[in-house]
């Protein structure tokens, strides 16, 4: 009998862990864990500018059908990476920093939401992740208010990085109503998320 309740203790403590692993998500069929994206539609000034002025950072590019599958190592990477940059950057306006609304750039010690988006995805391609996977992300928070993060592309589904928490989670998991993101085969051109709307992205709260 105590072998019997070790072993079943061993069984349960087994599928606890990988019900909540997000490797678990994509096991399950769920259609949910990924974003169904529409066409195209307009680019952020905020990003345009930023575009104007970091033109290599804009451009297309191959879009791999099939994004790498996410392993307990690019886990362990997404959430260093979120969490770092939470930790070193302090949030603050863009008109309170630059005198001015929609100013996208990498921050040094602080920034707005969509700053933070930035330097995650400039640290995370140079962590071995694809430019294509990576793709900055309008949504409006349940306040109405806009917002920005990135959306990582997986084999396993699309999750989310948020300067707002450092736990990522899969975009469905998350309470954001999503609009719009880049579009994967071109930095500069952005798609629609079922059907998003324009707005500004300068929260940082």
């Amino acid at each position: 009998m105590k072998h019997g309740r070790k072993l079943t203790g061993i069984l349960t403590a087994t599928l606890v862990f990988l019900l909540a692993s997000p490797l678990a998500d994509a096991a399950s069929g769920r259609p949910q864990a990924f974003m169904t994206t529409g066409s195209r539609t307009s680019q952020p000034i905020g990003h345009y500018r930023f575009c104007q002025r970091h033109g290599s950072e804009c451009l297309s590019h191959s879009v791999d059908a099939h994004p790498s599958r996410l392993t307990k190592s690019r886990w362990n990477t997404l959430v260093r990476v979120n969490a770092k940059v939470n930790h070193e950057i302090r949030p603050v306006t863009d008109e309170e920093l630059y005198g001015q609304e929609e100013y996208w750039t990498y921050p040094q010690t602080a920034g707005d939401c969509e700053d933070y988006v930035l330097l995650k995805q400039y640290m995370l391609e140079r962590r071995g992740f694809d430019s294509s996977d990576l793709l900055i992300t309008v949504v409006r928070k349940p306040n109405g208010e806009g917002h920005a993060v990135l959306t990582v592309r997986t084999g396993d589904g699309d999750y989310v990085l948020d300067n707002l928490a450092n736990t990522v989670k899969r975009w469905d998991r998350t309470h954001y109503t999503y609009l719009k993101r880049q579009a994967d085969g071109d930095s500069g051109q952005w798609v629609k998320i079922d059907t998003g709307h324009e707005m500004l992205v300068g929260s940082v709260k």
